[in-house]
């Protein structure tokens, strides 16, 4: 028997019960595969971060991800979440550990301000496909409950990804945004078709060089009907956005915020930053602050 600590973290907020919230296992090593699956479904968030000793010369630690149903390869306010725990646990100053994930080695940055922490995320490498086809932007449209006049027609339907891969769908009003009720089988069944299990709708508007997104995520495919706040759909979405050159003015750099989950009552804040070569995206790092919700122990 070990006793494993377990925290609780709302991410990308400093408000208990806003932002996106993650257990935490700060002590994982021990625990089998099938033990972190059961935890992830006992705390049933979106997702439950394990943090593990390094395993070679290459790393500072491992980190694996489980929603309530499934190990996925990256998560992003999970892994703010787990560095915020980790370093409150281990009262770290400001630093870079370098963390194996199922995407590989990334650097997590851990910035100490006034005895508290924000968490700079590098993400993995940027994938942007092709526009969904037809039939399939048309299935989306009807699982979604959304019209062709309701999207912006400057933003391509296309699945982009910085580690874990969502479907970017632009549209026009924010109202249209707060009043979507998927059908959820419906886009279940389109994950298969489309190899792809997250669908990130957002809305924005320009504010001088930055843009503000406001965005919902939807995934059941892998058991989360609405996400509260999507680390891996805003990071992503600014890769996307500077691909398809609907940003006009930057430098090689593009900065924005991004605001989700308003409409569920977790609203919180996403820091996006792109490094840009050549007017592509190059790399893409997301910020967040995070509160401790409670800190708890369990025994296996």
């Amino acid at each position: 028997m070990k006793k494993y600590k377990i925290y609780q973290i709302d991410a990308f907020t400093k408000t208990k019960f806003k932002g996106n919230p993650a257990g935490v296992v700060v002590n994982a090593e021990g625990l089998s595969e099938k033990q972190m699956q059961l935890i992830a479904r006992e705390l049933n968030n979106s997702e439950t971060a394990f943090l593990f000793p390094p395993d070679d010369n290459d790393c500072d630690g491992v980190i694996r991800y489980f929603t309530p149903i499934i190990e996925v390869p990256t998560c992003g306010h999970a892994t703010i979440a787990a560095m915020y725990a980790k370093a409150l646990e281990e009262n770290l100053d400001s630093c870079v550990l370098n963390i194996k994930t199922k995407i590989g080695v990334l650097p997590f940055e851990i910035v100490r301000t006034n005895d508290d922490y924000k968490v700079v995320m590098t993400q993995g490498s940027i994938e942007i496909e092709e526009p969904l086809s037809n039939e399939n932007q048309n299935m989306l449209l009807k699982h979604l409950g959304l019209t062709k006049d309701e999207l912006d027609m400057t933003c391509p339907i296309q699945i982009a990804s910085t580690g874990h891969s969502k479907v970017m769908i632009g549209i026009n009003k924010k109202e249209v945004l707060n009043s979507l009720n998927p059908d959820m089988v419906g886009l279940n069944k389109l994950s298969d078709v489309i190899n792809c299990n997250g669908y990130y709708v957002f809305t924005f508007d320009l504010n001088g060089e930055d843009i503000v997104a406001h965005g919902r995520m939807f995934a059941p495919a892998i058991g989360i009907n609405e996400d509260p706040v999507t680390g891996n759909a805003n990071g992503p979405l600014g890769a996307y956005l500077i691909h398809n050159k609907i940003v006009k003015k930057f430098d090689d750099t593009f900065c924005f915020t991004g605001k989700q989950g308003e409409k569920i009552g977790r609203d919180g804040i996403v820091e996006v930053v792109v490094d840009i070569i050549d007017h592509k995206p190059q790399l893409v790092k997301i910020k967040g602050e995070a509160v401790t919700v409670f800190k708890t122990e369990i025994e296996i």
